[in-house]
């Protein structure tokens, strides 16, 4: 799908509409390509209050929302799925929580576990919109 930052709002209510609570995100793309943004408007939706930031120093921002905490995880800077157990991302996910959404998830992948819903965004020709991919599982869709 195709969309531009002022359809920002309705992309993010369209990928939050159909998923239970518990929903992992992950998020790929290069860099510049609206990861974050996309997060913020999302955590913003499910009712976040506070100003939401990239987690790449600190790895992990938690947020208060309305019916449970939302976590938000950079792991550009993880080079192991060891540094990821030490960090305690494995215990993070054991808990209950509205959603969680992974930036570069690569690393830790095998933690993530099944019914997560993978986003990757890029920049689109033109450099003035963006394209969002959807997958479930092994299913793709550029809806």
């Amino acid at each position: 799908m195709k969309y531009t930052l002022d359809a920002l709002s309705e992309i993010a209510a369209q990928l939050l509409k159909d998923e239970p609570a518990g929903t992992i995100y992950t998020l790929t793309g290069e860099l510049g390509a609206g990861k974050t943004t996309l997060v913020a408007e999302m955590a913003r939706q499910l009712g976040v209050i506070e100003p939401t930031s990239s987690p790449t120093f600190s790895i992990v921002n938690e947020y208060a929302a309305t019916d449970g905490p939302i976590f938000h995880l950079d792991c550009y800077r993880l080079n192991s799925i060891e540094e990821a157990l030490d960090a305690g991302l494995e215990e993070l996910f054991g808990r209950d929580f509205v959603a969680a959404f992974v930036e570069w998830p690569a690393v830790i992948e095998p933690l993530l576990g099944s019914g997560v819903v993978h986003l990757h965004l890029e920049h689109a020709p033109g450099g003035q919109s963006r394209r969002l991919s959807i997958s479930h599982g092994h299913e793709t869709s550029d809806e």
